[in-house]
């Protein structure tokens, strides 16, 4: 990992990783993104994560793509897959890491910054920051899935006011549309998001909220009778293993749970969809199942 731009730091189970060009509001930049998808790809593999923040240091959160090249920063690509550009420029996204995975907005979060963190679980804004993806005001075009994430989060009128005005809102706008689950003080993003990831690592069943996070990523593509099957499957999987065990004794006894299932070891074999769908891209897929 390249930790002149990416920053990881993992806690008692909770990984945090910073986002590290404060000098240039973290901008974002090649290396950063493959330092960003090398500590997602660590996270969704190491049982020892189990939940994941991503913030920014200093003051932003991200300002979007480095425009430091000026007039060549949206220059022609090659179309070819040699060429190695993609809208989509982070390879694992965050919705296949089997952990929850949390964007700490501590400050501005614009264009690619603010696209970024709409491919996470879940995301606390700074009231004085401001976010919008403001791409078609630098003429291109929305990146990184967000044409599938926001309109996800939001609804597609929603989505529509932001990504083809590419207006900037505040945070307490971004609370009252949905686009994030909280906006507080800038300094006290990061404690929130903290305090979320620390519930989940002291309380959740690893394999548990991996399989969960899954299906809530795919569910919206799948009909109610495919998301009764797909849940009925899952449920015999943990039915009968040692954290479903585990959890009724822990609660009976009035004590912490010990779980032993692992995300790694214990990932089930996942149902397809049916056979129609069996050819189809799956988003929610795992770098761990591949």
């Amino acid at each position: 990992m390249d930790e002149a731009d990416v920053r990881f730091e993992l806690e008692d189970g909770v990984a945090v990783i910073t986002l590290n060009r404060p000098e240039v509001l973290n901008a974002f930049s090649g290396a950063m993104g493959r330092g960003l998808g090398e500590a997602y790809r660590r996270c969704d593999e190491d049982d020892a994560v189990r939940a994941v923040i991503l913030t920014g240091a200093g003051r932003a959160f991200c300002a979007g793509a480095d425009m430091s090249a000026g007039a060549d920063t949206f220059a022609q690509q090659d179309s070819s897959e040699a060429s190695g550009f993609s809208a989509s420029p982070v390879d694992p996204a965050p919705w296949n890491v089997r952990k929850p995975v949390i964007a700490a907005m501590n400050g501005h979060a614009v264009g690619l910054g603010l696209t970024l963190a709409l491919q996470c679980d879940m995301r606390i804004a700074a009231n004085e920051g401001k976010y919008g993806v403001l791409q078609v005001r630098r003429g291109v075009m929305p990146d990184a899935c967000s044409h599938w994430t926001l309109p996800r989060i939001v609804g597609i009128e929603r989505a529509a006011s932001l990504l083809l005005t590419g207006r900037k809102i505040g945070g307490e706008e971004a609370e009252r549309i949905g686009m994030v689950l909280r906006s507080v003080p800038a300094s006290q993003v990061l404690a929130t998001a903290m305090e979320i990831a620390r519930d989940v690592a002291d309380n959740t069943a690893p394999l548990s909220v991996a399989v969960t996070k899954r299906l809530l990523w795919e569910s919206p593509g799948l009909s109610l009778q495919d998301v009764e099957r797909l849940e009925t499957e899952l449920h015999h999987h943990l039915m009968g293993s040692p954290d479903a065990i585990e959890g009724g004794l822990a609660y009976l006894e009035r004590r912490a749970p010990r779980w032993t299932s692992s995300v790694s070891a214990d990932w089930p074999n996942w149902p397809r969809k049916g056979e129609d769908d069996a050819e189809e891209p799956d988003p929610g897929r795992s770098p761990g199942n591949r």
